[in-house]
């Protein structure tokens, strides 16, 4: 892969190719999953230990091959089914048995597309036969690199899987190929496994010498033919990583099509293995769901959306959002260009909307964000307006503070609320506010001085700039002249013209009153 990061680890559909392989076996319900690690050991424990706890970690050493890697987790559970029955009691004259026994399936950890449908079906044909080992195989077109499965031409049992490498002419025009998924039984795989060796080509020890053995031995060796070569493909590159990644998609996408869910562009459409979708929701082009994200029916997301790990509501719209670890309730709205960061919840038919970031904030039922505004650690409760160009201070460059807005609460354009600070139920704030101290209910915040004009500042501070000569044209004067020359044209004029009625000035009042006012819905504008 040519990376930091180990192969199994790389990931496709919401997780790493090792945690595709897990959750195949675990849907055949096993006793036991052990699993085998050795490059990266560190990455590949901690990952396998969030994936699951429940799985044995098993250090594979020094020594090289698949089969050395199914000696090492043999052991393992044998080691631990011995333990098991020690501790459960012997009875007298009874000895510890040998430790597993039964069937033991071994997958590769980076064949992601295997499900655990196929892996009972290769189950179910083991037990049929009463074969000691059973191959999961399949036919390609290219086979090189592959191990060739070698068919005994009466009965179609398995004589031998040949590596590429070791393989003869003839032997490499077979197209049907080993898949690297095995079911043993587990007294023969413990026998053959005791004489391996690696006198090959590759010095390693082969886990299908173990099919060799078994012949040998006169049991039954058969293989189940996977009709579909993409479940059995391995990853060896990021191209193959690519391409598998874009078959598991297509595949997810087809069945929630299948399952009443509509998807207007599978192209574009990318759909973690995780996510849980209900009938008739609707997915539009350059959509991405990932991780848990579960969306409910009649809800339509995108187009060019990103939901990570977010629950959607009945019936919400969410359009040219990024959001995580977020709730959209019901009937609720948001975008287009909304960033919802984790700890968002929204309740029902609220609305997030254009240029609208949230986090850690809770927005009540019917409550509105409508434009361009940051709300972090804050409490907004039910059928409040906050108006545009709205921020909620919540850092103080050590610690987060949260901001409180009750239910029905009207809350200016361009205010600043510094956190701690609530404002109460039915409260308005005034535009261009900046809100530090708390707002009783029913009150008005307000926090703006009152306006002053400076006639004249523009011909003065500014003179010869397209704001000048336009505010000139404005009220009748010539651009350029000094106060006295605009003095005599204006006397000069007048000789000749009747005579301008003056203005009355008028100031007007500042009463406390929002600037803009309020219209009867309660916005302020």
């Amino acid at each position: 892969m040519k990376s930091a990061l180990p192969k199994i680890l790389h990931p496709l559909g919401g997780k790493p190719m090792v945690g595709h392989a897990l959750a195949a076996a675990r849907e055949l319900d096993p006793g036991q999953v052990a699993v085998v690690i050795r490059h990266e050991r560190e990455l590949v424990a901690e990952a396998v230990g969030q994936l699951d706890p429940a799985a044995i970690l098993v250090d594979q050493d020094d020594v090289p091959g698949t089969g050395r890697a199914v000696q090492c987790a043999l052991a393992a559970l044998d080691a631990k089914a011995q333990a098991a029955a020690a501790a459960a009691g012997l009875a007298d004259g009874e000895v510890v048995g040998d430790g597993v026994d039964g069937s033991v399936v071994v997958v590769a950890g980076d064949v992601p597309l295997l499900d655990g449908a196929t892996l009972g079906q290769l189950l179910a044909a083991h037990h049929a036969d009463g074969n000691a080992v059973t191959i999961l195989t399949t036919e390609v077109d290219d086979a090189t690199g592959y191990g060739r499965i070698v068919r005994e031409k009466d009965t179609g049992d398995v004589l031998e899987i040949v590596e590429h490498k070791d393989a003869t002419a003839d032997q490499l025009e077979i197209r049907e190929i080993n898949s690297s998924v095995y079911v043993f039984d587990a007294a023969t795989l413990r026998r053959g496994l005791g004489g391996l060796d690696s006198k090959n080509a590759q010095g390693e020890v082969y886990l299908t010498d173990v099919v060799a053995f078994a012949r040998a031995e006169g049991l039954h060796v058969r293989a189940l033919l996977a009709d579909d070569p993409m479940l059995v493909e391995g990853v060896n590159d990021r191209v193959a990583l690519s391409v598998l990644a874009r078959e598991m998609n297509r595949r997810v996408v087809e069945e929630w099509q299948r399952a009443g869910v509509t998807v207007q562009d599978p192209a574009t459409t990318w759909i973690d293995v995780d996510v849980e979708l209900a009938p008739d929701v609707t997915l539009l082009p350059n959509t991405q769901l990932k991780g848990a994200t579960v969306v409910a029916t009649g809800a339509t997301i995108g187009p060019d959306t990103t939901l990570t790990d977010v629950e959607v509501g009945v019936g919400a719209t969410v359009v040219r959002t990024h959001g995580s670890l977020a709730v959209i309730g019901e009937g609720a709205s948001v975008g287009p260009f909304a960033y919802l960061r984790p700890g968002t919840t929204l309740g029902r038919k609220g609305k997030i909307g254009t240029f609208v970031e949230t986090k850690n904030a809770e927005i009540g039922e019917g409550s509105k964000v409508p434009h361009l505004s940051y709300v972090g650690d804050a409490t907004i409760g039910e059928h409040s307006n906050i108006g545009a160009a709205s921020v909620t201070v919540n850092y103080d460059g050590v610690h987060k503070h949260r901001t409180v807005i009750g239910s029905h609460a009207r809350t200016g354009a361009d205010n600043m609320f510094v956190a701690p600070v609530s404002v109460g139920d039915g409260a308005y704030t005034a535009a261009g506010s900046v809100i530090r101290r708390d707002v009783p209910a029913g009150a008005l915040g307000v926090t703006a001085g009152q306006q002053r004009n400076i006639e004249g500042w523009v011909a003065r501070r500014r003179p010869g700039t397209p704001a000048a000569d336009a505010a000139a044209a404005a009220s009748g004067t010539t651009p350029g002249l000094g106060d006295q020359a605009q003095r005599q044209l204006a006397e000069h004029n007048a000789a000749g013209a009747p005579v301008a009625p003056q203005a009355a000035a008028v100031q007007a009042e500042a009463d406390q009153v929002p600037a803009g006012g309020a219209d009867k819905e309660g916005k302020t504008h």
